[in-house]
């Protein structure tokens, strides 16, 4: 870690009409069960902890709700049109567990997978690959409601899952993510509670953080046994700098580091969780919920990781605040977490490309050769829809040209990157955003449902086909 000072550094020096990448490349993008299929009473679907949290009153903005959502269970057919407008090779989307498995245990649910099965045949019909991710975060009420992920048995019954799923799927779907950003479904919905399922309890999300490891683990486990090929798990990667090199700024960047990063990382790569984040947290649980063989499940071998990758952490060390409050850094609650000054997207997130390149970089020097996807990166912006019928992002455009260009650097200096997934597809619900962030290549009239493929889009679309810019 380096301290950064107030002006970020540039990854794009180079010039930009000269990146290439290696032939096979993968280019994708990605979307998530919750924020585009809709449908949630249809055919048997049983509720999640997003429909319970975005049906409760104040926490959505605009009280919004998944409901209908891209209407992508009905309009998908016109969604893998769009995909190969684009020219991706891949898409990557989540199962939704409540429409598979409605009590999250026991019988499939007949049409949810029928539903998966055409959609897969669809993409194959058309020449794109479909990744499948497991668990984007839509947990069965009934699971919740019987402890959710802070318990351990709903690690099991994901395994149940994830091995009923790949029974029926596993013959056309090679590649098969496990978790997706299993930080966000600890810290952001048991401890901070912005998330679903809106839980407030420190603790409860380190013992969350555990079990959805351990899920993986077992998933893992149950997916080799039926013989899957390609499997692995997506989690969300940022750097972590303190603002200067005093060492109480230092030591803040290393807390936050630990339970942003190292905290999923080095159970998953090494089989242990880090000597300094245990004696951190300490005060705050005993990690009782950890038993023999646990971390050894966790560290099953995996055929890629996934890396979601959107902005850095810039911190310093503050003051603990005298009243309590609900915060995703569970025993740094001092932390302050700095703005530069410099762009930033929609979503409040400054604009790094240089963040990504580290990212890569780090993983690939820390924790060994294992072959690497960006399985998200992207942008929201306040799209408006022209006249003539256009959405012209140029904003979207240079954000994703300036990061494809880090990807870029990282290959040139040996990095195994294999694919990159731009985040999303479709303008979609951003979760307690709700509607009023937009991140899609293709605009999407919530009103009408009508598709617009912006300027963005169009662009994208020049670089999968040429595989470069």
């Amino acid at each position: 870690m380096t301290s950064v000072n107030q002006s970020a550094s540039t990854a794009t020096s180079q010039d930009l009409s000269q990146v290439r990448f290696p032939e096979g490349f993968v280019w994708g993008t990605a979307t998530a069960s919750y924020q585009v299929e809709g449908a949630v009473h249809e055919d048997g679907r049983g509720p999640s902890i997003w429909d319970t949290f975005a049906h409760t009153p104040g926490r959505i903005l605009g009280g919004d709700t998944g409901d209908i959502a891209d209407d992508h269970y009905h309009r998908y057919p016109e969604d893998i049109s769009l995909m190969a407008d684009l020219g991706i090779t891949h898409y990557r989307f989540s199962l939704a567990w409540p429409r598979i498995q409605p009590e999250g245990r026991g019988q499939l649910n007949a049409a949810g997978v029928d539903f998966y099965s055409r959609l897969v045949d669809g993409l194959l019909e058309r020449g794109i690959q479909p990744w499948v991710t497991l668990y984007h975060w839509d947990l069965p009420q009934p699971l919740e409601d019987a402890g959710g992920w802070p318990a351990r048995d709903t690690a099991e019954r994901f395994a149940e899952y994830a091995a009923a799923i790949h029974d029926r799927l596993g013959d056309r779907v090679p590649d098969w993510t496990t978790l997706n950003e299993p930080w966000c479904s600890a810290f952001l919905g048991y401890a901070s509670g912005v998330h679903a399922p809106g839980r407030t309890e420190g603790p409860a999300a380190l013992r969350a953080a555990h079990h959805l490891l351990l899920g993986h683990g077992l998933a893992v486990r149950a997916l080799r046994e039926q013989g899957a090929r390609d499997v692995g798990i997506t989690v969300n990667l940022y750097p972590v700098d303190p603002v200067t090199d005093s060492p109480a700024d230092r030591d803040a960047a290393r807390r936050i580091d630990g339970l942003m990063n190292r905290v999923f990382l080095e159970p998953l790569l090494r089989g242990s969780y880090p000597d300094d984040l245990l004696a951190d947290l300490a005060p705050v649980v005993d990690f009782d919920h950890v038993r023999d063989g646990d971390l050894a499940t966790i560290n099953a071998p995996l055929d890629f990781l996934g890396v979601n990758y959107y902005t850095r952490h810039v911190v310093r060390a503050g003051t603990r605040p005298a009243e309590p409050r609900p915060t995703n850094w569970v025993g740094s609650e001092d932390v302050e977490f700095v703005r530069r000054g410099i762009p930033q997207t929609a979503m409040g997130w400054e604009i790094d490309p240089d963040g990504l390149y580290e990212t890569l970089t780090r993983v690939w020097r820390e924790y060994g050769p294992l072959p690497l996807y960006v399985t998200e990166n992207g942008a929201a912006f306040d799209d408006r829809l022209d006249a003539d019928g256009r959405v012209r992002d140029e904003d979207r455009r240079s954000y994703l040209e300036r990061h494809f260009a880090a990807a870029q650097r990282a290959l040139a200096e040996g990095v195994d990157l294999r694919g990159y997934f731009v985040w999303s597809l479709l303008d979609n619900f951003e979760w307690a955003f709700g509607y009023s962030r937009r991140f899609g290549l293709v605009h999407v009239d919530y009103e009408t449902q009508a598709r617009t493929l912006k300027d963005s889009g169009r662009w994208f679309a020049e670089i999968t086909r040429a595989n470069g810019l």
